[in-house]
């Protein structure tokens, strides 16, 4: 895993960040809302409000600075873990049920 500091600029979704450098940041192990027209055809995915968990995830990171380890690559993005103030995101994206544990690593989220 590589370490890596993220100074957040925008929030794009519950899972999805992006950093000052221009890395793109998807949360490792959990799955959020897609916003509207972005759910691909054929694909299940979360159900819930997206710009709720936007709006959610922007509370946790917006403005701040994450500690970050990357776990992988996706679509163009970094996969990462990532955390604020020693607060793992996508395990508090999870307890707010903003977003769901999936893919490999949903086992390590929120133990």
């Amino acid at each position: 895993m590589i370490a890596f500091a993220c100074a957040v600029l925008y929030v794009s979704d519950g899972d999805t960040l992006r950093c000052q450098d221009g890395t793109r940041v998807r949360l490792a192990g959990i799955d959020a809302p897609e916003m509207a027209g972005h759910c691909r055809p054929g694909r299940v995915c979360t159900p819930g409000d997206p710009l709720a968990s936007r709006a959610a995830l922007s509370r946790l990171a917006a403005g701040r600075t994450l500690s970050c380890r990357s776990v992988g690559t996706s679509y163009n993005r970094v996969v990462a873990f990532c955390s604020a103030g020693g607060a793992d995101l996508s395990c508090s994206m999870v307890r707010t049920r903003r977003a769901v544990a999936r893919y490999a690593n949903r086992e390590r989220v929120c133990r």
